[in-house]
C-alpha cells in the first residue's frame, strides 16, 4: 500500500474492546465439509481408473478409419497383414453394395467384403483393372509388391480362382465404378465405365447392377450419426495445435491484456468491450456463413484429395454448419440490439469497474495468480482429452451375425468359404457409455472446482485487503494472495468441492433430461398432449433457473467462505441473507457490471474462435491426413476453453467487486447497521471512496463534504464523531468545516466524506 493515502480501511474496536486487525478473517477457522473433499479425491481416483481402461482398450484410429473384412483398422501398422499407410476403405463387390441399399433386403453394408488400400482405384479407359484381396497362400507376393502392382495379381490366378472372380467371389474383383475418397472411404460414383463394363461382359462376368443405389448406400453409411460423431471427435484430435494456441495461449494473453487495460484505462474499457464484442460476433458469424457455402466458394467438402470438380458430395457436417450459422445470426442480432440498449448504463459500469481497478493496482499479484489454476487446468485438459479419444474408441471389434450370402474365395484354405464370412463392427457395451458420461461429468466437476477455488482465493485476498483496517506493510500487495491460498488449502477445499458438485449435478440432470427428450422424440413416443409438453418445458425451465440461481449463490458463498471460514451451507445462508437484505442496493450496482464482464469474457472466447477459424482455414487442415471434416467442433472447443480461461482471469475483477460489496454489507451487519470501514479516499481512489460511490449509486449514502489541502498543507485526516457529524483536520490542529460538494471534484488531491441518506439513522457509509 501507499501509506495513509492508499486504499486502506482503518482499525476498529472488536467486540471485546481490543484493537484487532482483520479478526474476522483469522478467527475460528477449521476444516469444513471434509467429507466432500474425500468424495472429490475418490472421484479423481475413479477417473484415473476409468482413463486407464480407455488407454488399454481404445484405438483413436477407429475414429477416422474404417474396418476391413478381417476386423483390422485401416492404417494400423500392427494389423495382420500390416496396413501402414493403407488408410482407404474400399468395398470389393459392387453387387453387395447394391444389395445393402435395397429397402427390403437384409444384407448390410458392414457385411460387404472390404479391404484397405493406399488410394481409391479408378477404372481404365481401354482395359479392365482389378483389385485383388490381400496376398497370401499360393499368391507369393509381399504387401509392398501388391501395392506396386496396383493391387492386381489376376494373371497369377488359377482357373478355379479366375472362375470365382468372374462370379464376384474373389479373390480378384473388377473396377467398374469410379470412386472418390470421402472421409477415407471410397464412395462409388454411379457412373460405370463403359469400357470396363464391356471387357467384364466379354470375359463372362456376372451381371453388375448399375443403379444409383450403389452410390447412396455408401453415402448413407458415411453420414450416419455415429460416423459423424466419430469424425467430430477425430477433428479435435487432428487440430490439437489449434486447441493449444487458440484454446490456451491466445485467451491467456488476451485476458492478461484486458486486466491491464482495466487497471490503466478503466474509463474506456466498457466502451471498448461493447464495440469489440459486436465486431467479433459479426466476424465469427460471417465465418460460419463462409464455411456453410452461403458466402463465396469456400464451403467445406467431405472429399479428401484431388477429384473431378463436377463431382459434388455433401455431408451431414455441412447441414450442421448451416444450422449453427442460422443460430449465430439470431444471437448476433439479439446481442447487437442488447448492446445498444445498455449504452446509457455504461457510465455506471465504469464506476463499478473502478473498484476492481484500484484493488488490482494495490494487490498486483491478483493479475498473475490465475496462471496457477490455468496451468493446472491446462495439464488436466490435455490428459482428459487424450483419455476421451481412447474411451470413444474403446469398443470391442466383433464379427457380425449375418444370414446373408457373403461367400468369398479364401486364399488360405484354397476354396470358397461361406462360413463366418460376415464383416466386423465395433460393439459398444453399456458400461462404455457410462464410462464416457462419468468422464464428462468429471471434467465439468473439475472445471467448476478449480474455478471455484480460484474465486475463493481472489475473494480471500480482497477480503483481507478490506479487513486490514489500515495496516501498512511492504508485503501487503502479495501477502493477501498467498495467505488466502493457504487458508483455502488448509480449511476450505471441502466447501469448494461441495459447491462445485452441486452445480455439476444440476447441469448433469439437465443433460440427462435433454437426452431422454431426444430419444423419445426419435422413437416417436413424446407426449403429444398439452399437459405432457407443459410438464417437460416447465421442468427444463425450472432446472435452468435453479442452475442460474445456484451459480449466483455459490459465487457469493465462496466470498463468505473466504471471509468467515464457515462451511459451504452456512456461508450460502449468510450470503443469501445479505443479498436479500441488500437486494436493491447490490442488484442495481452489480447487474450492469456483470453484463460488461460477461461481454468481456465473450470477447476473449470469440477472439479464440476467430483465431481458430483462421488457423483451420490453412492448407494443413484442408488436405491429406490432417484434413478435418468440419471446423465446427474445434472452433466450439476453442470457444469453450477460451471462456474458461477468461473466467479464471476475469474473476479477479468480478470477485473484487462482489467481495467489497459483501464485505461492506457484512461489516454493517456485524456492527448493527454501521459499517466501521472508514477511510481517507484519495481523489476518487481508495476502497472507501469506491464503496462510497457504489453505495451512493445504490441509494445508501450521499456526499457530505470534501477537504482539499493546498500544496503547503500536510495530509488531512478524517475524524469520526457520530454518524451524522464529520470534520477534517488540516494537519495543523485546526478544524476545517463546511466543505460542501455540489458537483464532481476537479482536484485529484480532494478527500470526500459521505453520510447516510436521510431516514437511515445510525447507518453510515464509508468515506
Amino acid at each position: 500500500m501507499r501509506g495513509p493515502l492508499g486504499a486502506v480501511i482503518g482499525r476498529y474496536p472488536s467486540s471485546d474492546g481490543s484493537d484487532q486487525m482483520g479478526s474476522i478473517i483469522r478467527h475460528n477457522r477449521k476444516c469444513r465439509d471434509l467429507v466432500f473433499l474425500i468424495i472429490f479425491i475418490a472421484f479423481w481416483v475413479a477417473m484415473i481408473v476409468n482413463s486407464s481402461f480407455g488407454f488399454n482398450q481404445g484405438n483413436p484410429l477407429r475414429l477416422t478409419y474404417g474396418l476391413d473384412y478381417k476386423g483390422n483398422v485401416c492404417g494400423d501398422k500392427h494389423a495382420h497383414p500390416g496396413l501402414r499407410e493403407l488408410e482407404h476403405k474400399y468395398w470389393l463387390n459392387p453387387n453387395q453394395v447394391y444389395l445393402s441399399g435395397l429397402k427390403d433386403n437384409q444384407f448390410k453394408l458392414e457385411n460387404a467384403r472390404s479391404i484397405c488400400l493406399l488410394d481409391c482405384p479408378a477404372p481404365s479407359d481401354d482395359t479392365l483393372n482389378w483389385v485383388c484381396d490381400y496376398p497370401e497362400g499360393e499368391i507369393r507376393l509381399s504387401m509392398s509388391d501388391w501395392i506396386d502392382r496396383n493391387y492386381d495379381y489376376f494373371e497369377f490366378l488359377t482357373p478355379e480362382m479366375r472362375n470365382a472372380s468372374l462370379q464376384l467371389q474373389g479373390p480378384c474383383y473388377p473396377v467398374i465404378f469410379p470412386s472418390v475418397n470421402v472421409f477415407w472411404s471410397c464412395q462409388f460414383i454411379a457412373r460405370p465405365s463403359n469400357s470396363s463394363l464391356k471387357h467384364w461382359q466379354q470375359m463372362g462376368g456376372v451381371n453388375i447392377n448399375e443403379d444409383i443405389i450403389i452410390d447412396k448406400s455408401i453415402h448413407r453409411s458415411i453420414n450416419s450419426r455415429s460416423a459423424v460423431l466419430k469424425r467430430y471427435m477425430a477433428d479435435i484430435g487432428k487440430s490439437w495445435p489449434v486447441l493449444l494456441v487458440c484454446g490456451g495461449i491466445v485467451p491467456l494473453a488476451l485476458s492478461v491484456i484486458w486486466l491491464l487495460l482495466i487497471r490503466y484505462f478503466v474509463a474506456a474499457m466498457p466502451w471498448i468491450t461493447v464495440a469489440l464484442f459486436n465486431i467479433l460476433i459479426i466476424s465469427v458469424t460471417m465465418f460460419y456463413y463462409l464455411k456453410a457455402g452461403w458466402i463465396g466458394n469456400d464451403a467445406i467438402s467431405p472429399i479428401i484429395g484431388e477429384h473431378d470438380p463436377y463431382i459434388r458430395i455433401t455431408g451431414r457436417e455441412l447441414h450442421h454448419l448451416r444450422a449453427v450459422a442460422v443460430l449465430m445470426t439470431f444471437i448476433m442480432a439479439v446481442s447487437v440490439l442488447t448492446s445498444i440498449a445498455i449504452v446509457r448504463r455504461i457510465l455506471m459500469a465504469t464506476s463499478v469497474l473502478k473498484v476492481a481497478a484500484k484493488v488490482i493496482g494495490e494487490a498486483q499479484a491478483l493479475i498473475i495468480f490465475p496462471i496457477i489454476p490455468y496451468t493446472i487446468l491446462g495439464v488436466f485438459y490435455m490428459i482428459w482429452f487424450s483419455a476421451v479419444f481412447h474411451l470413444f474408441s474403446s469398443g470391442q471389434v466383433v464379427q457380425n451375425n449375418c444370414s446373408s450370402n457373403c461367400c468369398a474365395y479364401d486364399l488360405a484354405s484354397k476354396q470358397i468359404n461361406c462360413d463366418r464370412c460376415c464383416g466386423y463392427s465395433i460393439h459398444y457395451t453399456p458400461h462404455i457409455g457410462i464410462a464416457i458420461f462419468f468422464h464428462l461429468f468429471g471434467c465439468y466437476w473439475a472445471t467448476q472446482f478449480f474455478k471455484a477455488a480460484s474465486s475463493t482465493v481472489i475473494a480471500g485476498s480482497v477480503a483481507s485487503y478490506y479487513w486490514a483496517r489500515g495496516e501498512t506493510s511492504g508485503e501487503i500487495p502479495f501477502l493477501p494472495v498467498f495467505s488466502s491460498m493457504k487458508r483455502l488449502m488448509r480449511y476450505s477445499l471441502g466447501s469448494v468441492a461441495l459447491g462445485s458438485l452441486i452445480v455439476s449435478s444440476v447441469e448433469s440432470i439437465r443433460f440427462i433430461l435433454k437426452s431422454i427428450r431426444h430419444r423419445l422424440k426419435v422413437s416417436g413416443t413424446t407426449p403429444n398432449n398439452w399437459f405432457g409438453k407443459a410438464a417437460f418445458h416447465t421442468a427444463r425451465f425450472s432446472l435452468s433457473c435453479i442452475e442460474w440461481t445456484l451459480k449466483s449463490v455459490n459465487r457469493n458463498a465462496y466470498i463468505m467462505i473466504a471471509i468467515t471460514g464457515k462451511s459451504f451451507c452456512k456461508s450460502s445462508a449468510v450470503a443469501t441473507d445479505l443479498i436479500i437484505s441488500n437486494i436493491l442496493r447490490i442488484g442495481r450496482v452489480n447487474v450492469i457490471g456483470d453484463v460488461i464482464l460477461f461481454l468481456g469474457k465473450l470477447c476473449v472466447s470469440l477472439s479464440t474462435a476467430l483465431f481458430a477459424f483462421l488457423m483451420l482455414d490453412t492448407h494443413r487442415y484442408k488436405s491429406a491426413h490432417n484434413k478435418i471434416s468440419s471446423p465446427l467442433f474445434p472452433v466450439l472447443v476453442c470457444w469453450g476453453l477460451g471462456y474458461v480461461v477468461a473466467t479464471l482471469f476475469f474473476a479477479v475483477v468480478e470477485m473484487s467487486i462482489d467481495t467489497i460489496i459483501l464485505s461492506f454489507c457484512q461489516d454493517s451487519e456485524e456492527h448493527q447497521g454501521t459499517a466501521h470501514s472508514w477511510a481517507l479516499a484519495e481523489g476518487w481512489g481508495g476502497h472507501a471512496g469506491f464503496i462510497g460511490r457504489l453505495c451512493m449509486m445504490a441509494g445508501k449514502v450521499s456526499y457530505l463534504a470534501m477537504a482539499c489541502p493546498s500544496e503547503g498543507e500536510r495530509e488531512s485526516q478524517i475524524h469520526f464523531l457520530s454518524p451524522r457529524d464529520f470534520w477534517a483536520d488540516d494537519g495543523h490542529g485546526e478544524r476545517r468545516e463546511g466543505f460542501h460538494l455540489s458537483g464532481p471534484p476537479s482536484s485529484a488531491n480532494c478527500f470526500y466524506l459521505f453520510r447516510p441518506e436521510p431516514g437511515r439513522t445510525g447507518e453510515t457509509g464509508p468515506g
